[in-house]
C-alpha cells in the first residue's frame, strides 16, 4: 500500500469517528484546589494525587536515586524504593510477594501473556477492562466471556471445558464503568470446584475497599482463593504504576516470562517513593476512606431524590445512565460550562445504547461542590426529563 493510500485510509477512519459521534478529545487541565474539588472525572479517590507530601517524597526520591531508573528491573533498574514498595504492597494485600509494573495495562497484559498459551482456557466477565481482554488475545489463549457477574453462566462454561486445558477465570474487582463489585466469594468457590485459577484486577478497589484499604480481594481472601491479584497505584494511591501480588512461583514466573516486565525500563524511583508515602497515609489516615464513603452516600441520596438514572453502586464510581451519545455529550458540555469535569462514556467503552456520565467521588470533594453538581444535574433533568416523556395527543 502506498503512502497516499495510507493517508486516505486514516482520513476515512477519522471521518467515520466524527460522523458516529464518537470523537474523543484530550483536555489540558491545570490542577488547582478549586479545579480538583470540581473534578468528578478523576480516579483520585482518596485525594492523594495533589497531596504535597507525595510530591515531596517524589522529589526526595528523584534527588537520591535519579529522575529515571535508567534500565529495566532485570538489568540495573531495580532500585531500593522499588524493592521496598513491593514488600509493602505484598504486606497490604496479604500476599507472599508483589511485582511492580509500569502501568496497569502492562500488568494485565504481562500476566496473561506469561501464564496463558493455546493450552489455556480463559473465562472473562463480559464487562472486564480492555487490558484483560487484550491480554488473553496476546497470549493466544482460547477465551470465553460469561454474562456479567453471572456465576451460573460461568459454571455452565466451566462444565464444558476441555479436560486437557488449564482453566483461568478473570474478573475486575470493581467494574470501572458500572462501579459494581464482583462476587469474589462465588468466583473463588466455583474456581476451586473446577480446578481453575482466579485472577482479580482490583484497580478500583485498592485503597478504597477493605478494612485496611486492601481492596475487595486483599487480606479477606487467601492466595489459594485468589492466586493472582492485580492492583494499580495511579488511582486511590495517587501516583502511577501497578503490581501483581501472589505466591513465590507466580512472581518468579512473571519475572522470567512476562515480556512487558522484562523489556521495559523500571518506573522512576521518585514515583515509587511517592507511592510509599501514599501507603503510609493510607494506614495513618483512615478518615479519608470514611470521608469518601460519606461523599458517596451524599451524592446517591441527592441523585435518587432528583430521579436521576443511577446504576447500583456503593463505590466511588457513580454512573448516570443516559443511553444516548448525543444526550451524554450535551450534558457533559453543560456541566463543563459550570466548571464541572465529568466523564462522558460512550461505545466502544460501554455497549451501544448504554452511554453514561461517569461521576467519580473522592475524599477531597467538598459537600458544597457535590451539592452544586447535583443542582446542575437536576436542572438538566428538568429541562429534558429522563426517560423522555412520550408525547400525548390532545
Amino acid at each position: 500500500m502506498h503512502a497516499v493510500a495510507w493517508q486516505e485510509h486514516l482520513r476515512e477512519r477519522l471521518a467515520r469517528r466524527h460522523e458516529t459521534g464518537l470523537w474523543r478529545e484530550r483536555l489540558s487541565v491545570t490542577p488547582t484546589p478549586d479545579t480538583r474539588s470540581r473534578n468528578f472525572a478523576s480516579n483520585d479517590y482518596l485525594g492523594l494525587a495533589g497531596d504535597v507530601r507525595l510530591s515531596e517524597a517524589q522529589a526526595q526520591g528523584a534527588r537520591q536515586f535519579g529522575a529515571g531508573a535508567g534500565a529495566s528491573h532485570l538489568i540495573t533498574g531495580h532500585l531500593d524504593p522499588h524493592h521496598l514498595l513491593e514488600e509493602r504492597l505484598a504486606e497490604l494485600t496479604g500476599r507472599p510477594r508483589a511485582l511492580l509494573f509500569s502501568t496497569g495495562y502492562m500488568a494485565n497484559l504481562g500476566t496473561l501473556q506469561a501464564l496463558c498459551d493455546r493450552q489455556t482456557q480463559v473465562y472473562q466477565d463480559r464487562l472486564n477492562h480492555a487490558s484483560l481482554l487484550d491480554g488473553a488475545k496476546l497470549a493466544g489463549a482460547s477465551s470465553r466471556r460469561f454474562h456479567h457477574r453471572d456465576l451460573i453462566d460461568l459454571e455452565r462454561l466451566l462444565e464444558r471445558a476441555p479436560p486437557d486445558r488449564r482453566r483461568l477465570v478473570v474478573s475486575d474487582g470493581v467494574f470501572s464503568m458500572d462501579g459494581d463489585i464482583a462476587d469474589i466469594d462465588g468466583l473463588a468457590t466455583i474456581c476451586q470446584r473446577y480446578d481453575a485459577w482466579l485472577m482479580i484486577d482490583d484497580a478500583h478497589g485498592l485503597g478504597v475497599l477493605g478494612e485496611h484499604g486492601d481492596g475487595c480481594a486483599g487480606q479477606r481472601f487467601s492466595t489459594s482463593q485468589v492466586p493472582i491479584l492485580i492492583g494499580t497505584l495511579g488511582k486511590a494511591l495517587g501516583s502511577a504504576g501497578a503490581f501483581v501480588a501472589g505466591d513465590e512461583a507466580l512472581i518468579e514466573a512473571l519475572i522470567q516470562f512476562a515480556r512487558p516486565y522484562i523489556y521495559t525500563t523500571a518506573q522512576p524511583p521518585g514515583v515509587a517513593s511517592a507511592t510509599l508515602k501514599a501507603l503510609e497515609i493510607l494506614t495513618t489516615e483512615p478518615e479519608r476512606r470514611a470521608r469518601l464513603q460519606d461523599n458517596i452516600h451524599r451524592f446517591r441520596r441527592g441523585a435518587t431524590a432528583l430521579g436521576l438514572p443511577l446504576v447500583e453502586s456503593i463505590t466511588p464510581i457513580q454512573p448516570v445512565l443516559l443511553e444516548s451519545n448525543a444526550r451524554v455529550m450535551a450534558w457533559h458540555a453543560a456541566l463543563a460550562r459550570h466548571g464541572f469535569l465529568v466523564g462522558a462514556i460512550r461505545e466502544p467503552t460501554v455497549p451501544k445504547g448504554q452511554a453514561r456520565l461517569r461521576v467519580t467521588l473522592g475524599a477531597h470533594h467538598r459537600h458544597d461542590d457535590i451539592d452544586a453538581l447535583l443542582d446542575c444535574l437536576g436542572e438538566l433533568a428538568r429541562r429534558e426529563p429522563y426517560p423522555p416523556q412520550e408525547a400525548t395527543t390532545p
